[in-house]
């Protein structure tokens, strides 16, 4: 009984993953984000998958979803990088997705 409520513990940091949902209102949100326009600004490199199950991990591939409640996180985008919780730069391709500053990691889990 002991190992498999650790089992229960354990898993929830292994299967974590990143559905996101753009709200309207920074006070709806779980996060503040910028969108910088060069990499070497950023927090965290996002790429965009197209379906929710390769939004596994903590490593930056978001999947957005259509409801606030299939949402992991609700992120809001602000105008200005000093407002924001993290900087965000959007990737191309899976593979160049991750931290930049592995001490806001935090923020999404």
């Amino acid at each position: 009984f002991r190992c498999l409520t650790s089992l229960f513990l354990i898993i929830p940091l292994y299967s974590l993953s990143q559905k996101m949902y753009s709200v309207g209102y920074a006070n709806q949100s779980d996060l503040k984000a910028f969108v910088v326009e060069y990499e070497n600004q950023c927090d965290l490199k996002v790429f965009k998958v197209d379906y929710p199950n390769q939004a596994n991990g903590n490593k930056g591939h978001w999947y957005f979803v259509d409801y606030a409640n299939q949402a992991d996180k609700k992120i809001y985008f602000v105008e200005y990088s000093n407002q924001s919780d993290l900087k965000i730069y959007f990737v191309d391709y899976p593979n160049q997705s991750g931290w930049r500053d592995k001490s806001k990691q935090h923020l999404l889990y």
